[in-house]
């Protein structure tokens, strides 16, 4: 994002969690005030039909295959989701819970990114953690394209069982793994993304119904 503040770049690939948040918290010399999303064209990916997946949990297969081994991934995988719906969940703690391990990025910038994987998560129809077969596709679709891969991906690529039984060991325990009712904060940063304003959308909610 430096190149494209300093103007040495036209167009740079940002994530909306993090190197976007990097170019809000700059200040537009054309102003003197930081970034808007008005002062930046932006393209989409997931409009264009570009978007590729990222982020999965792998696994060597041969450590799969050997007794006892799914039922502790199993676990792994519910605790790991169950991480995840605790911060759509408690969103502040989450954040404190990064800055105590590294303060690096300011409380703002990681409270920015919180929210906006929040957004990529949730609502989640599927269930947390299931792999969506039309986005599988899309990504090996556009590396088999692009020569990223050198063939097509079987069936075997993926495996959602675990996740299956993952889910299932936390909807037994009354934990909500799709988010139905989640609503995103309205987060406003600030110069250098050192804090940020929050509008949380229950007290929108209850704003908007005080007469």
């Amino acid at each position: 994002m430096t190149l494209l503040l300093s103007g040495d770049v036209d167009a740079a690939a940002a994530m909306t969690y993090n190197e976007y948040a990097q170019v809000l918290e700059a200040v537009n010399k054309a102003t003197g005030k930081t970034y808007s999303a008005a002062d930046l064209n932006q393209i989409d990916f997931n409009q264009e039909g570009t978007a590729m997946l990222e982020d999965g949990i792998f696994a060597n297969a041969e450590w799969l295959a050997k007794s006892g081994n799914e039922d502790l991934a199993v676990k792994f995988i519910a605790a790991s989701l169950k991480g995840w719906i605790y911060c759509r969940d408690n969103m502040a703690d989450c954040v404190k819970t990064v800055l105590d391990q590294g303060p690096t990025l300011g409380e703002g910038h990681q409270t920015w990114q919180m929210n906006e994987v929040n957004k990529l998560i949730w609502p989640n129809k599927l269930g947390i953690g299931l792999m969506d077969p039309a986005a599988f596709q899309q990504t090996a679709d556009i590396s088999l394209k692009y020569k990223v891969i050198t063939k097509a991906p079987d069936k075997d690529a993926y495996r959602t069982d675990l996740a299956e039984k993952a889910i299932k060991l936390l909807t037994d325990a009354k934990v909500d793994v799709n988010g139905a009712a989640f609503q995103p904060a309205v987060v406003t940063l600030s110069e250098g993304g050192k804090t940020a304003t929050v509008a949380m959308p229950s007290m929108a909610a209850t704003m908007a119904a005080t007469p």
